[in-house]
């Protein structure tokens, strides 16, 4: 049998191995491992819109931070939004379905691709604005944000806001001033046995003292007009009330799922009305709907309606469910009085992070400008302001703590103006958040707090200080 014949394979490598060819193929494997991917989009985590009179703003949630450039187009009013690095997603289109019809600045808005990664907003205006484009980083509960505000050209008029918004009261027999040697009549004290809605007119008694009432403020707050002699001078008082939080502050959340932005809202809209009952008082709410206002834009509004009176309302939390009653706080220049009234200002004095301000538009020195201007004066007067309400709620709640606590609050910096603020109950303690949420009880707090600044004015007459502005 013959041999099998040998079968001789044919060599892989024709050429011979150098090291060029080695480096060669180790490259190529190199370059097929590492070989960059697609860059990731950013992704849109949730949009929300907040309109109001004063601005109105939309807040774009996303895992990273964005990019974008904007231009305005006339003829009509169009602002156009290029967001780089971002693809079109359901997120992002329900934006158009968020603008409501009664927003004040925003017609409509539609939403496309406009290139890859490359998305675009345009905004149909009903009127020119100022916009301002701005990121936030993570804050609170919040991940990266991409803010844009919508202010209008004209920067409103709080006074005749306040004027078109009111609806004070005054003796249908005289005029806001009046020539006149008897006094006016006495601000009548409240009735707590009143609806929770419908609130009746209360019948008028005389205190003891009677606060005397200046002039009708006027814009220019500088020297005040001198009645003329046997002339008794009538004026409308201005009380500043500050609902905190709002818009994307929440401020405090309930077990029930209560927001402390919505319960102080409705007490200040419930104060209002109760005050504005009384003879020649009038109020200005630094916010009226679901939107942020700044700390230092707060002060700032009562400054220019020259209030006498800044009443900031809240709901105070804890980690502890059992921590209940109410409080009342007032500034200080030396330091908290107690570790729990510095916790609380350091906690409220965070509202501009997770609200959301403009870094490059704030006036970084203001809180700083204002500390240095408060006088020993304006802290005294608030503190008898502050001792006359919460004498008065004590009444109908209990108290946190016996009296008025101090601490660094940014929002009672007004150097002029007489400032508290309230922590009405405990939002984060059940039984007291179904009391914040009682119509009831809201009217309760509200009669109890117009008394005690009636109390506060008894002793007080506003022309016995004098005013800078």
């Amino acid at each position: 049998m013959p041999p099998p014949s040998q079968i001789r394979p044919e060599p892989l490598i024709t050429s011979p191995i150098t090291r060029r060819t080695v480096l060669k193929a180790g490259g190529t494997l190199l370059l097929s491992v590492f070989a960059p991917l697609p860059a990731m989009a950013a992704q849109i985590l949730a949009v929300r819109v907040w309109p109001a009179a004063d601005y109105t703003r939309v807040t774009l949630e996303n895992d990273s931070i964005l990019k974008a450039t904007h231009f305005i187009v006339k003829d009509p009013e169009r602002l156009v939004i290029d967001i780089e690095g971002l693809e079109l997603n359901p997120t992002l289109k329900g934006l158009v379905a968020k603008i409501q019809s009664n927003d004040p600045y925003i017609k409509q808005v539609r939403v496309g691709q406009n290139r890859p990664n490359v998305v675009r907003l345009v905004f149909d205006l009903k009127e020119e604005v100022r916009p301002q484009l701005f990121t936030l980083p993570p804050a609170g509960s919040y991940n990266h944000r991409l803010i844009f505000d919508l202010y209008p050209v004209q920067e409103p008029d709080l006074i005749a806001q306040m004027i078109e918004k009111g609806d004070w009261s005054s003796d249908p027999a005289k005029p806001p001033m009046a020539d006149t040697r008897t006094p006016p009549p006495a601000l009548p004290l409240p009735d707590s046995g009143k609806p929770p809605v419908a609130v009746a007119p209360p019948a008028e008694i005389r205190p003891d003292v009677r606060p005397e009432l200046r002039p009708e403020v006027r814009q220019d707050p500088r020297p005040e007009a001198r009645p003329q002699p046997g002339q008794k001078v009538v004026r409308l008082i201005t009380i500043a009330l500050d609902p905190g939080h709002g818009g994307e502050d929440p401020g405090a959340t309930g077990s029930r799922g209560s927001r402390e932005k919505d319960i102080v809202l409705s007490i200040a809209k419930r104060l209002k009305s109760k005050l504005e009952m009384q003879p020649n008082m009038r109020v200005m709410l630094t916010r009226d709907a679901d939107f942020f206002v700044p700390l230092g834009m707060r002060v700032e509004k009562a400054r220019k309606v020259q209030a006498d009176l800044f009443v900031s309302i809240h709901a105070d939390a804890f980690i502890q469910p059992s921590a209940r009653g109410s409080s009342v706080f007032v500034l200080s220049e030396k330091g908290a009085t107690s570790s729990a009234a510095r916790w609380m200002a350091n906690k409220e004095n965070q509202a501009d992070l997770i609200g959301g301000v403009n870094v490059k538009n704030h006036d970084q020195q203001l809180a700083s400008v204002l500390l240095d201007l408060s006088t020993t004066a304006q802290i005294n007067d608030s503190m008898k302001l502050g001792s006359a309400v919460l004498r008065e709620i004590g009444g109908i709640n209990r108290l946190h703590k016996g009296s008025v606590e101090q601490a660094g609050f940014a929002v009672l910096k007004a150097p002029d103006i007489p400032s508290i603020l309230i922590e009405t109950a405990f939002i984060s303690n059940p039984e007291e958040e179904a009391k914040l949420t009682d119509n009831a009880y809201q009217d309760q707090l509200a009669d109890a707090i117009v008394t005690g600044i009636k109390n506060y004015f008894a002793k007080n007459p506003p022309l016995a200080k004098s005013r800078s502005a």
